[in-house]
Order: structure tokens, then C-alpha cells, then sequence
């Protein structure tokens, strides 16, 4: 199939999207290929409390360290002799006792930086204190589909993240579905709709001509997937984009890698941090149940798992403002069907904290990756695509 008959096809599988169960004309290829694994990661802006998040409630340092911001164990939600859940999060808990749910303990890298702006762009490139042109799920993309292909990679947000900046593909990156065009003046409509021949031997023209058409494209089978998909399912207050994401996966669009946020520095609390990250766990738990129920729903379960990270911890001790100041190691999510829910990775001790009050990291952040990757994905390329060998953990079958 060439690029106008594929985006044909998922436009023609559209009317199928919102009937539970039924794969697309796209989908059904990609099943019969082999490749039809979907990953979303789920980024958690401005660094997640994470000894908040998955409380070690019986180790008393905790509550040393953190005598009023420490929660005690008659609130959380125990799912063993030795850890609780926050408060907040009834959802992750349901998906943890079903099974689910895994925790990665420990995750970060040496040398960490204390910045958000950089320690997510190591995050974004998995190249802790180096960078890299282009985004780890870029690469990713590179790797799995190595010629271009139109929708394979989509972004869900304002603006395109670092993340997804790939070398062969272009991300699909939008907000609001129901107006997903290129932008621009109502004088200029007609050049952005209305694509002229590309005359032979303009290779500029030719590129431009295929950026114009890939975005129209693009924005009308958004559209069209949004304006089709219709869920019972409750994804909470703030789904932060994923019923965006299940509306596309629905109408068998051939994306294989999905990004979205939850934006704005929302987890930087430094301040009086005890409400106000129990209602964002909430609402990001919320969505995550929201959206795993959603899957069963579609018949996608088996295809689709999620990852989920923020680009660092918090210092342990609370500060005097009753919150907590950014720090280092943090704790990594996978959810899903067919994850084996549990533990993973080594637990940073409480009691050898390294000289500025932080976690030590017990687990290299790229291992999760590389069990996105080879693990999940079974791309075999992990380490191509970061750069190095990683363990992946044995967190899928």
C-alpha cells in the first residue's frame, strides 16, 4: 500500500471506531503483520513525589525524615506488609490487586541533575548528562518503522515534545481534536488547504508539498476518530489525554507510539504539598484505570500496555514549607493487561542518603526503556536505541 492508500484506508476503517472490539481495516493489517503492539508513556511534569506516591510504611525513617508530611499507615491503601499507596490512588490500586500494575523502584541516573528543563531533557533523550539531538521514542520510532509512515507517531499536547523528535518521523502533535488544523490567518486559509503540483526537479517543493499533505491528512483523520468515538468509561476529572488516545487507537490509526502529559510542572510541590499532590495522584490514577478499562472495552487490551515517569524524585526530608524539594531516584509505573503486576528493581534505602538528602538510584531509568522496548515492544533494539545495553525486567511474558 502506498502512503495515500494507507491514510485512505484508516479513513474507510472509521466507521468502525466506535464498536468495541472491531479492528479497522489498518488495524487488522497490523495484526496479521506482527507488529501490532502500541506503547503510551505518560509523563508526570515537575517530578513526582514518589516515596509519597508508594509509601515504605513500615520503615521509621520515613517518618524521621518526614514528620508532617509523612502519611500514616491508616491512610494509605496497603498492597502488602510493607508498602501503601497514596490516598489518591484507588485506581492504580484496583489495577495493582488485579495484577496490573508494576512498580520500578530506585529509577535514575549518576550525576542528577536538579533542573526540570534538564533532567527531562536526559529523560526525553535518555542520555543522562549528554543530550542527544533527537528523543529516546523518536528513535524508537526509527527503529521499529525505518522507512517514514504518516501517523505512526503522535504526541498528545501543545507543542511537540523532545521526546518524539525523530530523524525519519514526523509526530503527529495536537490538543484539542475537533480543531486540529495547520494554523494560521483566515487570509491565508486557501494556501493551507489547497496543495499546488509539484513541478519535477523541486525537491523543496516536493518536501513542503509533503508536510502539507501529511498535516491535512493527519488533522482529518484526528478529526474523524474524535468526532466517532464514544466511551461509557470513566476516566476521572483530568483524563489528560488519554480518551484522545483511545479515540485514535479505536479507529485503527497505525500509530504504534503515543505521548502524553500531564502538564504544566503540576508535581513541583514545594509547597504545602500534602492536598494538593493527593488530588493530582487522583486524578492521574483515575485516568490510567480510565483508560485500561477503556482497552478491555475496545478488544485492545492484549495490544496496548503503558509507561509511566516523571523526570525525577523529591529530596527526602520535607522542607519548611511542608513540601519537598526536588531530589533524585523515583519509582516507574507499567500498566496494563498484560503486565505482571508487582515489585521491581531494589528499593533506595531511607537511612544512606547520599550528601544532599537524596535517594541513591539502585536502577538505571534506561532499563525501564529498554523493557518498553524489547521487552514489551520486542523490537530488539534497546540497546541501538539507547545507546547501550540495559536489562530490561521481566515485567511482560
Amino acid at each position: 500500500m502506498n502512503r495515500r492508500h494507507l491514510l485512505k484506508a484508516a479513513l474507510a476503517g472509521a466507521g468502525t471506531l466506535g464498536a468495541p472490539g472491531i479492528f479497522s481495516q489498518v488495524a487488522q493489517a497490523a495484526t496479521a503483520a506482527g507488529d501490532d503492539r502500541i506503547l503510551v508513556i505518560f509523563e508526570l511534569s515537575g517530578g513526582n513525589d514518589g516515596l509519597n506516591t508508594v509509601v515504605p510504611y513500615t520503615d521509621d525513617a520515613y517518618y524521621r525524615l518526614r514528620p508532617t508530611i509523612g502519611i500514616k499507615p491508616a491512610k494509605l491503601r496497603k498492597i502488602d506488609d510493607r508498602y501503601g499507596f497514596n490516598p489518591g490512588l484507588a485506581g492504580m490500586e484496583r489495577l495493582y490487586k488485579d495484577g496490573k500494575l508494576a512498580i520500578v523502584h530506585g529509577c535514575g541516573y549518576e550525576n542528577p541533575s536538579f533542573s526540570h528543563f534538564t533532567s527531562m531533557a536526559y529523560l526525553h533523550t535518555a542520555a543522562p548528562n549528554s543530550g542527544d539531538d533527537y528523543g529516546w521514542v523518536g528513535r524508537l520510532a526509527d527503529s521499529l518503522q525505518p522507512a517514514p509512515k504518516p501517523n505512526f507517531l503522535i504526541n498528545i499536547d501543545t507543542a511537540q515534545s523532545l521526546a518524539v523528535k525523530s530523524r525519519l518521523h514526523m509526530p503527529v502533535v495536537f490538543d484539542d481534536p475537533e480543531t486540529f488544523l495547520r494554523s494560521g490567518f483566515l487570509q491565508t486559509r486557501p494556501l493551507l488547504d489547497e496543495v499546488s503540483p509539484t513541478p519535477p526537479g523541486n525537491a523543496s517543493l516536493a518536501y513542503l508539498n509533503l508536510v502539507a499533505n501529511s498535516a491535512r491528512e493527519a488533522s482529518g483523520l484526528v478529526r474523524d476518530a474524535w468526532a466517532g468515538y464514544k466511551s461509557p468509561v470513566d476516566y476521572g476529572i483530568n483524563p489528560s489525554g488519554l480518551p484522545k488516545v483511545a479515540a485514535c487507537i479505536a479507529a485503527g490509526l497505525p500509530t504504534r507510539l503515543y505521548y502524553v502529559a500531564y502538564r504544566n510542572n503540576a508535581f513541583d510541590t514545594h509547597v504545602q504539598q500534602s492536598d494538593l499532590h493527593q488530588r493530582l495522584l487522583t486524578y492521574v490514577s483515575d485516568s490510567i484505570l480510565g483508560f485500561t478499562r477503556d482497552m478491555e472495552r475496545l478488544g485492545m487490551a492484549d495490544r496496548v500496555s503503558m509507561l509511566v515517569f516523571s523526570e525525577f524524585g523529591r529530596r527526602v526530608p520535607e522542607n519548611t514549607s511542608l513540601g519537598t524539594d526536588h531530589g533524585a531516584a523515583n519509582v516507574m509505573f507499567f500498566a496494563g493487561k498484560t503486565v505482571k503486576g508487582g515489585h521491581y528493581g531494589t528499593p533506595s534505602s531511607l537511612t544512606a542518603l547520599d550528601a544532599g538528602d537524596n535517594l541513591a538510584y539502585t536502577t538505571d531509568f534506561r532499563r525501564v526503556y529498554a523493557t518498553a522496548i524489547d521487552g514489551w515492544l520486542r523490537s530488539r533494539s534497546a540497546e541501538t536505541v539507547l545507546k547501550g545495553r540495559f536489562d530490561p525486567f521481566p515485567v511482560f511474558a
